[in-house]
């Protein structure tokens, strides 16, 4: 008989990131509420891996509380001294800055960046073809997120240089646990951001900040700046290396699995339920923590108030009660009915269309401009960092001719 003994949680990262479904697996099966119990007896705290208690935990903002901050480290507002950022409210917080800065995520404003958006990707994908041979994610996967974001913040074009120098240390310091490492860029950053609010001030534009700067919390109160700095670095660390991770792990399902990339080619209005099962298996935010806010009893357990207990977003997303017995193998016919790779409820992620349309376009140019790329993930290095699984690096060989 399976015991709980027989599955374990261990943070993963880098290497790691290579296999982290077996792990998984063997919660699901075994011990969907773990409790986890550092060697050093303290910061204790619990992870669940099943779909349903996932997504209902997900839903319930009031039980499952981000205000304490979203990974398994107590003590995380504290250290970062800072004002708390979106992702860490809990309504009716939350509610009133999302509904501002929701404004510029509608689908009319993200339909508007396709033309922006494939220019870029289709330059790209011409570079490394030229080439033969690249790096994918530096050439392109990187890149791309941060214009769309920059956009969204509306960086003028003569500031995209800097504010992508910018990202990159920041998303990397960010994947790595420790955003402050990144000091330099984050302080050239801020400095940056104070000065584009000011001008947003005086000349709005249809951008985000210009949106936060003359809107309104409940009451008639004004987003204060630590609020707007805060979207941000919320924008900058949560737009990037997410979309980054979404079509890395996308290209390498299309090299293991010839005969979707086939199907995908020959029928390419497949592509938006392609695109939600590739959402579904990468899961590039692998898992957030959450804090309870009173007793829960769950599975037969008992989850003391003022836990941490991890989502395992990824986990969920490969559970076989939720998605069938073939839930972990790759199929661009399956007509996937939710997933939990963008969260759920409150916190759902307001970048979720702008995602799917970047994933959408660069993987609709790389079919048609090179339809038998190859990508080598064995050779691919992931990136460290405890919650997003993404490639660092790539090795893309372009192959086939434009269709």
């Amino acid at each position: 008989m399976s015991t709980s003994s027989e599955a374990s949680f261990e943070p993963a990262g880098a290497e790691a990131w290579r296999d982290p479904f077996s792990m998984y697996r063997a919660l699901r099966d075994h011990d969907p509420v773990h409790h986890v119990v550092p060697k050093t007896g303290d910061g204790d705290y619990w992870v669940l891996s099943r779909f349903q208690h996932v997504f209902d935990a997900a839903v319930d903002a009031g039980t499952f509380s981000s205000a304490q901050g979203l990974t398994f480290r107590y003590g995380e507002m504290e250290a970062l001294g800072v004002e708390a950022p979106i992702v860490m409210m809990d309504p009716p917080e939350h509610t009133a800055l999302r509904k501002l800065a929701i404004k510029r995520f509608t689908p009319q404003a993200v339909r508007a960046l396709e033309p922006m958006i494939r220019e870029f990707v289709v330059e790209r994908v011409e570079r490394l073809r030229e080439q033969g041979e690249g790096d994918v994610i530096a050439e392109l996967l990187g890149p791309l997120p941060s214009l769309v974001v920059a956009h969204f913040l509306g960086v003028p074009r003569e500031d995209r240089s800097l504010f992508d120098r910018w990202t990159e240390a920041i998303v990397a310091a960010n994947a790595a646990g420790d955003v402050i490492s990144a000091g330099e860029a984050v302080g050239e950053m801020v400095g940056y951001f104070g000065s584009l609010i000011e001008k947003r001030r005086a000349a709005p534009g249809e951008d985000m900040i210009s949106a936060l700067v003359h809107g309104q919390l409940k009451g008639g109160e004004p987003v204060s700046i630590a609020k707007i700095l805060g979207m941000g670095f919320t924008m900058v660390t949560g737009g990037n290396d997410t979309t980054t991770g979404l079509i890395g792990g996308a290209l390498e399902f299309l090299t293991r699995h010839p005969d979707q990339r086939a199907l995908l080619i020959e029928e390419p209005d497949r592509m938006t339920t392609a695109l939600e099962e590739f959402l579904r298996l990468t899961a590039p935010v692998q898992g957030l923590a959450r804090t309870t806010t009173c007793e829960i009893e769950l599975e037969g357990k008992t989850i003391p108030e003022g836990r941490r207990v991890m989502l395992l977003y990824a986990s969920a997303n490969r559970d076989p009660r939720e998605f069938g017995p073939d839930s972990e193998t790759c199929d661009i016919t399956r007509k996937v009915r939710r997933h939990l790779t963008f969260s759920y409820g409150p916190h759902h992620c307001i970048g979720a269309a702008a995602a799917r349309l970047q994933a959408r376009i660069a993987l609709e140019e790389l079919l048609t401009r090179c339809p038998e790329f190859h990508v080598d993930a064995d050779a691919g290095r992931y990136a460290p960092g405890s919650f997003v699984r993404r490639f660092e690096s790539l090795p893309f060989t372009a192959k086939g001719q434009v269709r």
